[in-house]
C-alpha cells in the first residue's frame, strides 16, 4: 500500500477470496473500467457470487474518479454504506461495496473536501445515553486510524471493555439500531452499518477511538 501511494498513481485496494490484498492501478486514459464477476472485466471479482457479471463502471476523468451502476447490478453498489443511483464521484479513502467485496479508493494526491453543507440538509444526530455512547465507541474501535478492512468489535469484546454483560450489550445495540434507523437490515449487516453511520455522521470521531 505504501509503495503504491508513493508511486503517485490513484488505485483501488481490495481483499481477494484468500484474504490477500490486491491493488488495482487506474489507467492513464479516460476509458470506462468495467467491474464485475466475469473474468473478462477490467477489474474482475470472480470469487464473489453477489457481484453481477457486469456490476459497475469506473471512469477517471480530469483527475477525478467516478463510479456508475445505472441498474447494471442485481444487488446494487454502495459508497460509504449508501446505495448509489447513477454516477457518483469518489474521494480519497471512500469505501465502495460491490457484493460482499470492499474496494478502498486511494488518490494520488488527496485533496481536502471543499463542499459546504447547508444547515437544513444536515441529518439530525441521534441522542445517546452515556452507556450507549461507550458501547458505540467500542463497536467502532477497530476502525481507528481509518482502518480500511476492519470489522466491528464483537459483543464479548465490547462487554469486557465497558464492564457490562453480553446480554446488556445486545440490548444497547438493539436500541442503537433503532436510533440509527437500521432495524430493518439483515442481522449480519447491522453491526457494520451501525459503525459506518456513526463514523460518517461524526457521532463517533477518531479522537474517541484513541
Amino acid at each position: 500500500m505504501l509503495a503504491a501511494e508513493r508511486a503517485g498513481r490513484p488505485f483501488l485496494a481490495l481483499l481477494d477470496e484468500l484474504g490477500l490484498l490486491r491493488l488495482f492501478s487506474l489507467p492513464d486514459d479516460e476509458r470506462a473500467i468495467a467491474v464485475g464477476r466475469r473474468a473478462e472485466m477490467d477489474l474482475a471479482i470472480t470469487w464473489d457470487a453477489e457481484v453481477s457479471g457486469l456490476h459497475a463502471e469506473l471512469q477517471l476523468r480530469g483527475g477525478e474518479l467516478t463510479i456508475a451502476d445505472d441498474g447494471l447490478s442485481t444487488n446494487g453498489t454502495y459508497v460509504n454504506g449508501q446505495r448509489i443511483g447513477g454516477r457518483q464521484r469518489l474521494r480519497d479513502d471512500d469505501r465502495v461495496r460491490v457484493g460482499q467485496t470492499i474496494l478502498v479508493y486511494k488518490t494520488a494526491e488527496p485533496k481536502p473536501a471543499m463542499e459546504t453543507i447547508a444547515a437544513v440538509d444536515r441529518p439530525e444526530l441521534p441522542q445517546l445515553t452515556n452507556t450507549q455512547r461507550r458501547v458505540l465507541i467500542e463497536l467502532c474501535r477497530p476502525f481507528r486510524d481509518s482502518a480500511a478492512f476492519a470489522t466491528p468489535a464483537t459483543n464479548q469484546k465490547i462487554a469486557s471493555e465497558v464492564f457490562l454483560s453480553v446480554d446488556a450489550v445486545k440490548m444497547h445495540l438493539r436500541s442503537l439500531y433503532a436510533k440509527f434507523a437500521l432495524g430493518d437490515l439483515p442481522q449480519n449487516q447491522k453491526r457494520a452499518k451501525l459503525a459506518e453511520h456513526a463514523l460518517q455522521l461524526g457521532v463517533i470521531s477518531q479522537r474517541d477511538l484513541v
